[in-house]
């Protein structure tokens, strides 16, 4: 604090130098500026011992609020000071005090003696007197001077006030009314008489575009506005806390499921309307279980009596301990609708053509057909039926050409593949006949008769256990028959003409036997076979071979003989299959009424399981060249598919439900036993147990 004391008064001297030269200054000046820097003393002072300050100014704020307040601002200046009166004690005028620095005086007073300095206290003694004196905290020292300096009551209330950050004067409102100097008597005219612009009176063009491009943006979407919220019409009125969707902070309360309330048939007294007689009683036991009445009310004289009351208090014990220890976890419920988890399909009019209406009936059997089977050239069908007989019809009108009269159930037949030999072959038990159809040119006819003449009744292979599972016989027909050792069930020719295979089911490893028309050879198939085989079938392009077994499809490469896949079915019993004319996709039927889908290149397991039969599925069917498959089964019924296979390996078949053919009436329990696709046009032939053949046509 003295140094600024000391700085205060170096600034005192330099401008009582400057005012030596110039304008002569009056001692009431004088005194303005002692006043001025004996405030910026006591400012500093109070900055650099704060706390000391504040409690003394608490102390003594009454006596300071208690002092005059009705002096005016003209009284403030007129200051009651005793210091005004008295002449300054510094008589070196504007000499700088560091000149008198090392001296012991400080001027000289009127007489010429020096006045001398005040004994300078060290801190201790400076301590000590301001322990003592409680106002020591007013006092100021004057280094012009040399003397101390007491702050009257008024001075301090400045200081506090300046302190405070407000003005000096408490009296002085700062936020006072405003006066308006201006005088509005007759006054006419307004301070500015310029014309109104022409631009508040013409539209604005730049807000024009602007609400053409706020337009645009809502016409577009890019603008969306908000939905209003639709109140709820129906409320619970008294509320249900498993309802509500308020999160809750922590572990939320999950509320026991509530029983369902019991009705008057639940009363141990009930009325006599809600007691069943003995003959209800009688009648519930006939229904199923699923219709009969959960609860038969009876009658009792007192609550006591009910068989429950021993131990009802136990099991309400259990229950509520059941309840309070069952963990119980909150599922959040999906809305989800269900019509979105459908698969989005192609309409039915955009595949068109496929069969859907039948137009021919072959009728000529006495008995069920087993079998049916086009040429290549789809202008005749051949049959077999349980009647022992084998009938050739042509397609187009439905006349039944030849018949062959064989005594013996026929259970399969299949037509060459090859068009310039129409030949068919036909399983009956244990025989399989290649009989000559007797179509085509007599070229083509000549050169059937050579391929179906046997020189000797034995067969040229000289493996002896071969010879004795087949024997080539000339038959009376005019055709080959092939005598095995078990039953026959199926035979499928090879897509060149010459090979065709015979499925024994009985057989055991000579169970699938693969013959040669033109060498009239027989050769089993190197194999082991796994499980009884049901069919087999060749693969329309490559050496490839399908043997299917009531679980299993097992996928065999003849010219490598090893096996290539085996494709799990998961299915109780297969009962046919058919290869998709590209030869990577194959369907199977099941006796329990589902169809799988298989795509090798994809996965072993099924791409699809459809499951629309009740009852057996008989057969399947694939169309050469329109994408449609279709499944027979003993419901009378044949169902028709569009499967589109895509040459990109990345897209997924599409498998679309076309139409269901009825038609065929159920005889012995069974229904539609066979059908075939004509090789050419999307037509499609199915053979029933009610004798009749039926063509489907677009």
């Amino acid at each position: 604090m003295t140094k600024v004391a000391i700085q205060v008064g170096k600034k005192k001297k330099e401008n009582k130098e400057k005012e030596r030269y110039g304008e002569k200054t009056t001692q009431q000046d004088n005194q303005g500026r002692e006043n001025a820097a004996l405030q910026e003393l006591e400012v500093t002072r109070r900055q650099s011992s704060e706390d000391e300050v504040h409690g003394d100014v608490d102390a003594g704020q009454e006596d300071i609020e208690g002092s005059t307040s009705d002096n005016t601002y003209e009284a403030v200046e007129e200051s009651d000071s005793s210091e005004d009166e008295v002449a300054p004690r510094n008589t070196i005028g504007d000499v700088p005090l560091e000149w008198y620095k090392d001296e012991e005086h400080i001027g000289y007073d009127i007489t010429g003696k020096k006045i001398k300095k005040k004994e300078k206290q060290d801190k201790l003694a400076k301590f000590l007197d301001r322990t003592d004196d409680s106002k020591s905290w007013r006092k100021i020292y004057d280094e012009y001077n040399d003397e101390e300096v007491e702050l009257t009551k008024q001075e301090a209330k400045f200081i506090r006030q300046l302190l405070k950050g407000k003005t000096p004067h408490a009296d002085l409102d700062p936020y006072a009314p405003y006066v308006d100097w201006f005088d509005w008597k007759d006054s006419k005219h307004p301070l500015s008489n310029a014309p109104e612009p022409k631009r508040r009176f013409i539209p604005s063009k730049w807000e024009s575009k602007k609400i053409v491009q706020y337009v645009r943006a809502i016409r577009e979407g890019r603008i969306k506005f908000d939905k209003p919220k639709e109140e709820e019409r129906f409320y619970l009125l008294w509320g249900d806390d498993s309802s509500s969707s308020e999160k809750t902070r922590g572990l939320s309360y999950i509320p026991p499921p509530k029983p369902k309330l019991p009705g008057h048939e639940e009363s141990y007294n009930p009325s006599l309307e809600y007691i069943p007689t003995q003959e209800e009683i009688n009648s519930y036991q006939l229904m199923f279980e699923e219709d009969r009445p959960k609860f038969i009310a009876k009658r009792f004289t007192s609550l006591r009596g009910v068989p429950a009351f021993e131990n009802a208090v136990k099991e309400s014990f259990e229950r509520c301990l059941d309840l309070y220890l069952c963990p119980r976890v909150r599922k959040k419920r999906l809305n989800i609708d269900p019509e979105s988890l459908k698969p989005k399909l192609p309409s039915r009019k955009d595949l068109k053509p496929y069969p859907i209406t039948c137009y021919i009936e072959y009728k000529g059997h006495k008995g069920a057909v087993n079998s049916i089977s086009t040429d290549a050239s789809g202008q005749w069908i051949a049959s077999g039926s349980t009647d022992g007989s084998v009938r050739i019809w042509e397609v187009a009108t439905g006349r039944c050409i030849r018949v062959w009269e064989l005594g013996e159930a026929v259970q399969h037949v299949a037509w060459n593949p090859l068009l310039q030999l129409p030949v068919l072959a036909v399983s009956i038990g244990q025989d399989v006949l290649i009989l000559d159809t007797g179509l085509g040119s007599e070229e083509e006819k000549n050169k059937v008769k050579e391929l179906l003449r046997v020189e000797a009744p034995a067969n040229p292979n000289e493996s002896g256990d071969v010879a004795s599972v087949v024997s080539w016989l000339q038959d009376a027909h005019g055709g080959v028959r092939l005598k095995h050792f078990k039953n026959v069930s199926s035979v499928e020719w090879h897509r060149k003409g010459d090979y065709f295979s015979a499925v024994l089911p009985a057989g055991q490893s000579r169970a699938i036997l693969i013959h040669q028309l033109s060498q009239k050879r027989t050769q089993k198939i190197p194999f082991k076979l796994h499980g009884l085989p049901v069919t087999s079938a060749f693969h329309p392009s490559r050496s490839i071979f399908f043997i299917s077994t009531k679980k299993n499809v097992r996928v065999y490469d003849l010219l490598k003989q090893k096996l290539i896949k085996k494709l799990e079915t998961g299915l109780r019993e297969v009962s046919s299959i058919a290869i998709h004319p590209g030869g990577d996709n194959i369907i199977v039927g099941s006796r329990e009424g589902k169809l799988c889908w298989f795509d090798m290149d994809l996965s072993s397991q099924p791409y699809k399981v459809l499951k629309c039969h009740p009852k057996d599925i008989t057969n399947v069917a694939f169309h050469r060249s329109y994408p449609l498959f279709a499944s027979c089964s003993d419901d009378c019924t044949a169902y028709v598919f569009h499967g589109m296979v895509y040459s990109d390996l990345n897209q997924n078949p599409l498998i679309v439900p076309l139409e269901i053919l009825r038609g065929h009436s159920s005889s012995s329990g069974r229904g539609v036993l066979d059908c075939k696709f004509h090789p050419r046009q999307p037509w499609l032939f199915t053979a029933g147990a009610d004798t009749l053949i039926k063509l489907y046509c677009h």
